[in-house]
């Protein structure tokens, strides 16, 4: 407004119309929120006006190069509520930015008093002489396209035409063609915009993707039967596993840490104290003679070999996670070379890891208090190292047991160099520390999931990943790990095994798996939440071609879960998920919905059984608002189409719908709704 900077001081909190509460907004736009290519960005903000005037408000996304990408509308949310809500869709990886715009709506002012006032008698010359201007004046605006004008032109000519009715008149100003005009571009005045609110887009596989765990050493391990001992699988023989792992729709295969292993203190089987001579010991417990983080274990081969392995990975369409495990064993180089990136204690010894009651006697954590820069530049010296022989995903092991600032230094440090590097933080802490890692510059983390199992458990969870932490938190839901076996897995039979594949895979763009799951290994170590017989501690041999052929394999399984993800856009996207209603306690009911640029839309209805031990009946109410059906997709008595990607068949549903899951023939439903 002219003269409003020299007749009001300069340091007011508000413009002429109040923005608050803007989202995604991670803590003041101090960290930016994550976003992924053409991922579907729910932007919000609360706006308001004094009087009864119309309010506009518009979310305008900028590139990495700062020009305007997109301008969208902002829709109420509710009446009163003065809140505003909408979608934007970022592109290629990079720092993006966006605003808010609140803004006169002054058609929307004019539209909404002159229908009351014409109605009811009051003011109706006035009103369509004020149509008429103000239409005509946006007529003469140079910016729009000329048909536009001529649309606009002639609806004013018709409001101000004393010669015909008022009712052709004040149509004349509300016809669709004028509403079409108005809606793609507003005549606005006193627009008020906020600060640029950051937006990190990272490429696709920073928060989409199918994940797979093995052990290279157990991949091609055999066995002697005569004596009993082992010769340790290797890159070479673990490649030929690679086709198996994409065949079933993987797209990152994950190595637990590939270094040499102490000698010190080694881990027996079941993660006894005393390991036989022929025991490998944990792979976590980093360095001995033959190197630390910047080695390969001689078993496995060579840097030669590990860039084979890469390569064939790559041929497949795999790509290679790294386990970046920062902690050395007893024997490892930097306990002799750097000792003061250790912790001392009174007595004079190292500590150990522990997480009381477990003791880890194999493993040195690192201290960053004494030598912060030299420690943090060896760090950096291992992590490009591996870049360097094509690694471009580390699985971060225990990152909640170093300082933040590191990893937002380590982080920044590498993606400034590599933007296409990511991290994935192995994190099953509390959730300020999940909340900070995930603000530090991890792309993606491990969760809750493994431990979120009752309908009512997964709908809290749910929430808070696809709404509450989406700005700053991308999870991986991983559904086993070698440290987790839940009791879930252990005594819910193949049923537990669907339903966790199912809910992992659909409700969430990256999921993950540890091999043996496809087996429905469940067995655990007596008094623990992990295997029996762990790998990580000994050679595990796998037939999985028998086990497939013999149908005792969950592979087909998976293979069907990756393939409806591969080709349904939906489940790209984590903040589209909306839960349903199910009148069965054990009955979980989700959908993701997405509108393509192309204008198609792709929506999913995810109804799971989550009782692994019956089979339950329930009625499924939907809200149909957020399926976002178009009216000819309904029959005479308002059904729609279903088909169900597991089992091929189709059903029409509507808002009330009866489902019966028999865990034991089939827990899940995958319906895509049929346009």
């Amino acid at each position: 407004m002219p003269g409003l900077e020299t007749a009001l001081p300069n340091n007011l909190r508000f413009g002429r119309f109040p923005v608050t509460d803007v989202s995604p907004v991670v803590e003041g736009g101090r960290f930016p929120a994550k976003a992924l290519p053409g991922e579907q960005i729910v932007v919000t903000a609360t706006a308001t006006r004094e009087g009864h005037d119309a309010l506009g408000v518009t979310a305008v996304l900028y590139g990495p190069r700062g020009d305007e990408q997109q301008r969208v509308r902002l829709e109420s949310l509710g009446p009163g509520l003065d809140r505003w809500g909408g979608v934007l869709t970022p592109g290629e990886p990079g720092l993006w930015s966006f605003t808010i715009e609140a803004w006169h709506d002054r058609y929307g002012t004019w539209h909404h008093n002159a229908d009351v006032k014409v109605a009811a008698g009051v003011d109706v010359e006035l009103m369509l002489a004020e149509g008429a201007k103000l239409l005509g004046e946006a007529a003469d605006d140079d910016a729009r396209p000329g048909g536009d004008r001529d649309i606009l032109r002639a609806a004013a000519g018709v409001l101000g035409d004393q010669n015909r009715s008022v009712e052709e008149r004040l149509a004349a100003g509300e016809t669709s063609e004028v509403l079409g005009v108005i809606e793609r571009q507003p005549i606005r005045e006193l627009v008020t915009e906020t600060e640029h609110f950051p937006l990190l887009v990272e490429r696709d596989r920073a928060g989409r993707g199918a994940w797979y765990e093995f052990f290279p050493r157990s991949e091609g391990a055999v066995r002697n039967p005569e004596t009993g001992e082992w010769t340790s699988g290797n890159f070479r023989t673990a490649a030929e596993r690679l086709p198996g792992v994409a065949g079933m729709g993987f797209d990152v295969i994950y190595l637990p840490p590939i270094h040499p292993i102490g000698y010190a203190f080694r881990k027996g089987p079941n993660n006894s104290l005393n390991a036989g001579p022929g025991d490998p010991g944990s792979p976590w417990a980093i360095g001995s003679s033959e190197g630390g983080h910047d080695a390969i274990h001689p078993d496995l081969g060579s840097f030669e070999d590990f860039d084979a392995f890469v390569a064939g990975a790559n041929e497949v369409g795999l790509e290679v996670a790294l386990d970046l495990a920062l902690q050395a064993s007893p024997d490892h180089p930097w306990v002799q070379s750097h000792p003061e990136w250790f912790t001392t204690r009174v007595d004079g010894s190292i500590a150990y890891a522990e997480n009381p009651p477990k003791k880890y006697q194999d493993i040195y954590p690192l201290n960053f208090d004494n030598d912060p820069e030299g420690l943090s530049k060896e760090v950096l010296r291992i992590v490009n190292l591996w870049i360097d022989h094509g690694v471009r995903i580390f699985r971060v092991d225990n990152p909640h047991t170093k300082p933040v600032w590191f990893w937002e230094w380590l982080i920044g440090k590498v993606n400034e160099e590599h933007g296409d590097v990511v991290f994935l933080a192995e994190a099953f802490t509390r959730p300020a520390m999940m909340k900070a890692l995930g603000r530090a510059g991890f792309q993606q983390s491990y969760s809750y999931f493994t431990w979120r199992n009752s309908r009512e458990e997964l709908e809290e969870f749910l929430t808070m990943i696809s709404k509450e932490w989406s700005p700053f938190y991308r999870p991986n839901l991983f559904v086993n790990t070698p440290d987790i076996l839940t009791e879930y897995l252990q005594y819910g039979g193949i049923p537990a095994f669907k339903a966790r594949a199912v809910i992992a895979s659909m409700a969430a763009p990256s999921w993950g798996v540890y091999a043996g799951f496809e087996l429905f290994e469940h067995v655990a170590r007596p008094g623990a939440e992990e295997y029996i017989d762990n790998e990580k501690y000994e050679y595990k041999q796998r037939d999985w071609a028998r086990a497939e052929a013999e149908g005792r394999s969950l592979a087909p399984y998976i293979t069907r879960l990756n393939e409806i993800r591969h080709a349904h856009p939906a489940l790209d996207d984590l903040q589209n998920l909306t839960l349903h209603w199910s009148t069965d306690d054990a009955t979980l009911v989700f959908s993701k919905h997405k509108i393509l640029a192309d204008g198609t839309k792709d929506t999913l209805i995810v109804v799971v059984n989550v009782d692994p031990h019956s089979a339950r009946e329930s009625s499924v109410h939907l809200d149909l608002e957020s399926l976002d059906l178009e009216p000819e997709l309904f029959d005479s008595e308002g059904k729609f189409r279903v088909d169900d990607l597991i089992s091929g068949q189709s059903w029409q549903w509507g808002v009330e719908n009866y489902v019966r899951l028999d865990a034991y023939v089939e827990p899940a439903h995958i319906l895509h709704v049929r346009r």
